[in-house]
């Protein structure tokens, strides 16, 4: 039964239908009660049989007992998963990892690319009560995805949803980072979540903590077990994959690490070259 099962295990699930979010972006929905029920910003463990297991944030289903996974296709295992079909099967294990903390009343959410998959499960939580500010960031007007999502799960709150592309393309041209400047100067948020590249989280945590508000942000590093075993994940002292995915933004802010330097597959750190 689903309640006894082993979460360090991988369990077969099968891919139900895909949707094409965009050129190079599919979501793959599948029925499994645990996942569905899972916290806004855990992970799980998904296998790609023949090719690699990879980590990936749980994304929200409108339909029961049913979650998903949103791929963009880059490396070797996100386009071997992004390739499969309805009907074939992948490995999943999980759920793992902390979840975001919502605060009563006025949120922020900040997300670029796949980043936004737990921030849309993070509106599955939120409660009539919160009145939600949404910035959803992408180069190109081709590449944005989750905006009608966004508003069907937030058809009971008072919303808006603001898009940002690096090309103008579509919405405010510019960095998802200058809407959150100018929000904080006009409105006083309760919390801010986000996630993205991290770049990007870490300016946004710069401006939140200078105005002391409240902000968490879910931390991607490369992941090869998921349970603190390889250490592939580290992050100075901490697991990404059993301290996290979730930090606090102060936190964050004090490690020498996050926004300055990341982990290649073999371990090495590689500073960032940029601060945009």
């Amino acid at each position: 039964m689903e309640f006894l099962r082993d979460f360090n295990k991988p369990h077969t699930c099968k891919i139900e239908y895909i949707i094409n979010e965009t050129p190079t972006v599919r979501t793959f929905v599948f029925s499994d009660t645990i996942m569905s029920k899972s916290l806004p910003g855990q992970f799980a463990m998904v296998w790609i049989p023949g090719i690699n297991e990879l980590p990936m944030s749980i994304m929200v289903s409108n339909e029961k007992n049913k979650a998903a996974f949103t791929v963009r296709k880059r490396g070797i295992n996100s386009t071997a998963l992004y390739n499969l079909k309805p009907g074939q099967n992948i490995g999943v294990r999980g759920p793992y990892g902390n979840n975001f903390n919502i605060k009563n009343g006025n949120i922020l959410l900040v997300g670029g690319g796949t980043g936004l998959v737990p921030l849309m499960r993070l509106l599955k939580f939120v409660t009539p009560s919160n009145n939600v500010k949404l910035i959803i960031g992408a180069s190109t007007q081709n590449e944005v995805f989750f905006e009608n999502l966004a508003k069907i799960l937030l058809k009971n709150n008072v919303h808006d949803i603001i898009i940002t592309t690096i090309d103008g393309s579509y919405g405010r041209k510019g960095l998802v980072t200058d809407v959150v400047s100018e929000l904080l100067n006009t409105t006083k948020f309760n919390g801010i979540y986000t996630c993205g590249p991290e770049l990007m989280m870490f300016h946004t945590i710069k401006l939140a903590v200078s105005k002391k508000v409240f902000i968490q942000a879910s931390v991607e590093r490369i992941m090869k077990c998921g349970i603190g075993i390889c250490g592939s994940c580290s992050m100075n002292e901490n697991l990404i994959c059993k301290d996290g995915t979730v930090f606090n933004g102060n936190y964050l802010l004090e490690n020498n690490e996050f926004g300055f330097s990341y982990r290649d597959k073999s371990g090495s750190i590689i500073k960032y070259t940029s601060k945009v």
